[in-house]
């Protein structure tokens, strides 16, 4: 998910999609200690989608202090 997408999104969007994606990557951390993960560079992505997400996110909450 690219940054200008999560641009457009609103508060309550942003956070609904970082807990899935936290959600997300617990499971795929899970799945890699039993060795269930085949494609192991999934959690590199998903982490670098939550961090993009807490930099919208904590934008948002900027604009909204201003």
């Amino acid at each position: 998910m690219s940054y200008t997408e999560l641009k457009k999104k609103s508060v309550e969007e942003l956070t609904k999609l970082l807990t899935e994606l936290r959600a997300e990557l617990f499971s795929l951390r899970f799945k890699n200690a039993t060795r269930q993960l085949d494609q192991t560079h999934k959690i590199n992505l998903v982490k670098k989608d939550i961090a993009r997400t807490l930099t919208a996110l904590n934008a948002k909450k900027e604009e909204g202090d201003k």
